[in-house]
């Protein structure tokens, strides 16, 4: 069989687990990784998360989203049912779209270190109303710093800044 060996597995232990634990409290603690087999060349992941939910911090309320995650490995990769189970960890948990999007990002940053990533809500309209936080980082020292400032400024997120160049 080929694939990865015992030792490129990294620290997974969710993944094939049966009787998985849903947590009802934000939990970053659950989110792994495993090694990047690829960490010479520059490529995207890219998660679309169409289930997310968390709540409205005054109002608690549930708010609905799709949460798109890209980003540019380097050394470490997070595994995708960790990724899962973090994300359910949000459905009890009380906090603006701007600041969840934020804390998944800053909270990969800190799990993998990745060259680049960027995180996009697209929360479904309440009240008329719908909202698209997005954010994103380069990690310092690589050509992903600049490409991180270009993207956020770039007309085909945020019109308004074409004017602003």
């Amino acid at each position: 069989m080929t694939g990865r060996k015992d030792n490129e597995r990294g620290d997974i232990s969710l993944l094939g687990q049966a009787g998985t634990k849903y947590s009802k409290d934000y939990s970053p603690e659950v989110l792994e990784t495993f090694p990047n087999k690829h960490p010479d060349r520059d490529y995207f992941v890219k998660f679309n998360c169409p289930e997310f939910t968390s709540l409205c911090p005054i109002t608690g309320q549930p708010d609905f989203a799709t949460v798109y995650i890209s980003y540019v490995p380097d050394v470490k990769m997070v595994e995708s049912k960790s990724l899962k189970l973090y994300l359910f960890s949000f459905r009890d948990h009380g906090d603006f779209h701007e600041d969840c999007v934020n804390i998944i990002m800053n909270d990969l940053i800190k799990l993998m270190e990745p060259r680049y990533i960027e995180v996009w809500g697209k929360f479904l309209p309440r009240g008329g109303i719908s909202i698209d936080p997005y954010c994103n980082y380069g990690k310092p020292g690589t050509k992903w710093e600049q490409v991180a400032w270009e993207r956020l400024t770039h007309h085909d997120l945020y019109p308004e800044t074409v004017n602003n160049r």
